[in-house]
């Protein structure tokens, strides 16, 4: 099954012209410079001039042939290279937002702990200066008392012009 793969006839394609011109310019070169007395066999060529003008003809087509095919791959090559380089500025950006996400809701949950420990801040010192009060009935007492209870209805205002 090997033998029909498209991949394997398109390599084998691919390479040919190449091979072709490299063959058909031994050739050439054999038909122009030797003769039937350097070498037997090539007294079945009739004309050999002729024959070697065809096959310089022959050669220049599959060097052209050749061109188109590395043209074609080089073209391929740099496709595939600028669709790499995009899916990687496409990996960057996706990780970028991710980072971006993620520092948002670090800075939303930092935010939220500040608020809580605010509060929490604010209710210490409400039960603390309501002991105080329960224990010690004076007036500096009452006046902390007032002011933590300002305090608390302050925040109670930010929270309802925040919602």
């Amino acid at each position: 099954m090997a033998l029909f793969n498209r991949r394997v006839w398109i390599n084998f394609l691919g390479l040919l012209p190449g091979s072709l011109v490299t063959v058909l310019a031994i050739a050439v070169a054999f038909l122009r410079f030797y003769d039937q007395q350097d070498f037997q066999f090539l007294s079945i060529v009739a004309q050999p001039q002729l024959w070697s003008n065809r096959l310089t003809v022959a050669a220049l087509l599959a060097a052209l042939a050749n061109f188109g095919v590395e043209w074609n791959r080089r073209n391929r090559e740099g496709d595939r290279e600028a669709e790499a380089r995009d899916r990687e500025a496409e990996a960057r950006n996706r990780e970028n937002e991710r980072r971006e996400r993620e520092n948002e809701r670090a800075e939303r949950e930092a935010r939220r702990n500040r608020q809580e420990a605010r509060r929490d801040r604010q209710e210490i010192r409400y039960r603390k200066a309501q002991l105080r009060y329960q224990l010690d009935p004076s007036e500096p007492h009452r006046r902390e008392l007032g002011l933590v209870l300002a305090a608390l209805e302050e925040y109670e205002q930010t929270l309802e012009e925040m919602l």
